[in-house]
Order: structure tokens, then C-alpha cells, then sequence
């Protein structure tokens, strides 16, 4: 039986640890009980809650691997339910969007680097593609971003009616599009260049040009307007 962690004692407790030596000299494992609050009973066994923290860690090879995963996937761990895994899933992507406003605190586009260092965290470690697109201001100023869909690219999947409806509602002077590439590779697609130039000729049409399509793959990017491929 474990002994929860209520009962330890105090200088050993993760929350008690964090406030004397700070976040950064804390395990893993430690840092994720504190996220879990407390301990679970799996399978007829009593586990602390850095018990678990060792076991998702264990299970996913470390927390890289294990922020990559969906609710879904987490909560089939013993001790994890639906809420634990939303209580991971968040606290690992306000990492990720931490990094990224870190990286451009102004939000003013002026190359696809910036771009690309901005979304990149949000998206490199997914495990399925996803596509969004960034709405901006006469400035080059981000005014906000959408997801239109999860899964492959195609133009069945990515509409133009999709990309530029909600573009459309905002005033938006342009867009960017931006996808990820789960396999890493940051080399555009017959697809990807297909789909963006069906939605540069949409844009053409409605008066809200596509400045560029980003695709993120790991810590790489790939930008298909400085490829000049955009058109056709």
C-alpha cells in the first residue's frame, strides 16, 4: 500500500520541495504529481501521486513523448480518468504556448521565421496533421488563428468556404496558413501545393490575399511562398 503524500514528511512533499528549491530542481515525475494533486487506486493497488507521475513517464519514455499524447490515449493508464488527462493535456500545452509568445511577443509578421518560431510549439509535436490559418491586419498584426480541420490535407478536407469564412467576419486584410507535419519530413506535398494554390485563387476572388502557407515538421519549417510555389 502506498502512503499518500499528505502523510510524508513535509520536506519531502513535491509541493513543499518546489517552494524551497523552485520548479526547476524538481523531478519529472514530482512535478507531474503536483499537476495530479493527489494519489489513485488502480487495479486494487494505492499509488501516490508520484507513483503515477513515474509511471506515465515509465510507460511514454519520458515527457516529451508523453505531452505529444492525446486525452484519449493518457487516461487508458491505470489511475487515469477523463479529468487527470485533461489536467496533463493543459498543463503541457500552456507550456507549449508559454514558448511561443516567449519567442514573439509582438505578433507583428514580418517573415516566415517568426511565424514558424511562433506556431511551431504548438504544433510540431502533434500526432496528426492539423491546419490553421492566421488572420491579420492591414499592420502584418495577428488578430487571431483557426483551426479548419484535423487529419491529411486535401482539398476535400480544406475548403476554401472554411478558410475564409471566419476571415470574412473579422475584416481580415490576409491570411497564412499553416499545417503541420507529423512525420517530420518538412518537404510541401503534391497536396499542399495543390490546396494552397486553389486557396490563393479563392483569396484572389473575396480580396483577402494568402501570404504564405507555413508547414511545421519537428524543429524545421518550410515556407511555400519563399519556395515560390504559390502560384502556379
Amino acid at each position: 500500500m502506498a502512503t499518500p503524500i499528505r502523510d510524508w514528511v513535509s520536506a519531502e512533499r513535491p509541493r513543499e520541495r518546489l517552494k524551497k528549491l523552485g520548479a526547476r530542481r524538481l523531478t519529472g515525475a514530482e512535478l507531474l504529481a503536483i499537476v495530479l494533486s493527489s494519489g489513485t487506486r488502480a487495479n486494487g493497488v494505492s499509488m501516490s501521486a508520484i507513483e503515477v507521475g513515474h509511471d506515465l513517464i515509465k510507460r511514454y519514455g519520458g515527457l516529451h513523448s508523453l505531452s505529444r499524447r492525446e486525452p484519449g490515449e493518457i487516461k487508458q493508464v491505470p489511475g487515469i480518468g477523463d479529468a487527470r488527462a485533461a489536467q496533463l493535456c493543459a498543463a503541457f500545452e500552456l507550456g507549449r504556448r508559454v514558448e511561443a509568445q516567449a519567442e514573439w511577443p509582438s505578433r507583428q509578421v514580418t517573415s516566415p521565421s517568426e511565424v514558424a518560431s511562433f506556431y511551431g510549439p504548438m504544433l510540431r509535436d502533434l500526432p496528426r496533421e492539423i491546419f490553421m490559418t492566421v488572420h491579420l491586419n492591414t499592420s502584418n498584426i495577428i488578430l487571431n488563428e483557426y483551426t479548419i480541420s484535423e487529419g491529411g490535407l486535401s482539398a476535400s478536407i480544406v475548403e476554401p468556404r472554411a478558410v475564409f469564412r471566419h476571415a470574412i467576419l473579422e475584416n481580415a486584410a490576409s491570411i497564412i496558413c499553416l499545417h503541420n507535419h507529423p512525420s517530420g519530413n518538412p518537404e510541401p506535398s503534391k497536396e499542399d501545393i495543390a490546396v494552397t494554390r486553389q486557396l490563393v485563387e479563392a483569396g484572389g476572388i473575396v480580396g483577402i490575399p494568402v501570404h504564405d502557407h507555413i508547414i511545421i515538421a519537428g524543429m524545421e519549417y518550410t515556407s511555400l511562398a519563399e519556395r515560390g510555389l504559390m502560384r502556379r
